[in-house]
């Protein structure tokens, strides 16, 4: 893989940030692409954008407005609670977005040459949501390469890694403060540790403690 390109499907989240440190190790040029679904937060298109151009990677940013228009959820209507409820999808999950995204970033990686796709889904710590599926990935591979005739390879580096993997990983890459100190992952828009209360944030908050408490440990 090393003298080939991928494109991460970056949000400027510890996720995805953690997987464009893993693909800058591990290829010979990365790039990066980032959806503008009207989120709740513009601000997470900024802080992608500001991440890409400190690490010198061509970032683009794609209209997906359309998501927006027909998956009214937390993360696209001011008006809806971020809620997650025993036994169903939490208010958070916004139908087809990984979808949509990975055919678009498929498409886009295939104009400009790279072969691999880099997302940052990952089935052991997640909140249920669909489309973060090990299963779901392989089927939509085979799909991106049967529909284009092209063979591409996606990349879930933390497909089994919980929370605390994903730091550790981010520290194995040297990255532990540029992820902790840069990247936003509140659902409330705020940067770094966040709110201390959304369903994001706590997750984040409990792998890094974990963490940090097995390296001490050590």
């Amino acid at each position: 893989m090393k003298n080939e390109k991928a494109i991460v499907v970056f949000s400027g989240g510890q996720d995805s940030t953690t997987c464009l440190f893993w693909a800058l190790d591990n290829f010979k040029e990365v790039e990066t692409v980032t959806f503008n679904y009207n989120q709740r937060h513009r601000t997470e298109i900024e802080v992608a954008e500001g991440i890409a151009k400190e690490l010198g990677v061509k970032h683009r940013v794609l209209d997906m407005g359309l998501l927006n228009q027909l998956a009214p959820n937390a993360l696209t209507r001011d008006d809806i609670s971020i809620e997650e409820k025993e036994g169903e999808l939490p208010s958070t999950f916004v139908e087809g977005r990984n979808l949509l995204f990975l055919t678009f970033a498929a498409i886009a990686g295939k104009q400009s040459g790279a072969d691999h796709i880099v997302t940052g889904v990952c089935e052991t710590d997640f909140s249920g949501y669909p489309d973060c599926r090990d299963v779901f990935i392989k089927s939509l591979n085979v799909t991106l390469n049967l529909s284009m005739d092209h063979s591409f390879v996606i990349h879930t580096p933390l497909m089994w890694l919980d929370k605390a993997d994903t730091w550790k990983l981010a520290d194995d890459l040297g990255a532990f403060e540029f992820v902790r100190n840069k990247t936003l992952t509140c659902y409330n828009g705020i940067l770094s540790d966040g709110c201390g209360e959304c369903p994001a944030c706590l997750l984040r908050k409990k792998g890094l403690e974990e963490y940090l408490q097995r390296k001490e440990a050590r």
